[in-house]
């Protein structure tokens, strides 16, 4: 995926889950960011940052935070990116039908998709926390991942091909692990999913300042 206008900042602040302070060109502007997780080993004061211009003129913050420069490249931070590279992607694999956002039980799960007599369900999860070159996920708790992990893993008695991929937002890496120190909890539902036949996929990715692609 592309994305249009993007624009060079300094970050500044992060003074809650949905806005930044950053400096344009000397000037301090408050912009959306578009991942509500934690993402403090990240966004540090004096960064760069990567901004997509909002196509509303109206609304109140102009720009929408999607990326940062680290140590180790570009990361895309952008919570919505994973899904819609994802679906490109999946595009790509010969599937007889995809549906996003698919109804599963009292969930949505990221895609449903047929292959001949077979059906998948896909759950989605973009990793952007990185260390010693390995990413973790999640970077804050999640009770609706750990949810839908459980959801996978009960399908696959259903008779489901069932898979969760995480999308490594930064060039590089190659695997990802759960963060166990963050929530435990998680850590144990991917494990009794694989037990259940749950395939991990770790898709990896091509990340410039204007650009999320998956390469595997």
């Amino acid at each position: 995926m592309k994305y249009k206008n993007i624009v060079e900042a300094k970050f500044i602040s992060r003074p809650n889950r949905f806005i930044a302070q950053v400096d344009i060109d000397g000037q301090e502007v408050t912009v959306h960011v578009k991942n509500t997780g934690r993402c403090k080993e990240l966004l540090l004061p004096g960064r760069t940052v990567y901004l997509e211009k909002a196509t509303n003129p109206e609304r109140k913050t102009p720009y929408d935070l999607v990326a940062v420069e680290t140590p180790i490249g570009i990361i895309n931070i952008d919570s919505q990116a994973p899904n819609a590279v994802v679906k490109e992607w999946l595009e790509k694999q010969d599937y007889d039908y995809i549906d996003p956002e698919h109804k599963y039980g009292d969930s949505r799960i990221d895609f449903f998709m047929k292959k001949g007599e077979d059906e998948y369900l896909l759950e989605v999860k973009g990793c952007t926390l990185i260390k010693d070159s390995v990413g973790y996920f999640p970077d804050a708790p999640t009770e609706r991942g750990v949810k839908h992990l459980r959801e996978l893993a009960k399908a696959t008695k259903l008779g489901y091909k069932a898979m969760v991929a995480f999308v490594i937002q930064v060039d590089g890496v190659t695997e990802v692990r759960p963060n166990v120190e963050t929530h435990p909890e998680f850590g144990v539902a991917l494990h009794e999913a694989k037990n259940a036949g749950v395939q991990v996929l770790f898709l990896q990715c091509h990340v410039e300042k204007d650009l999320l692609e998956i390469i595997n």
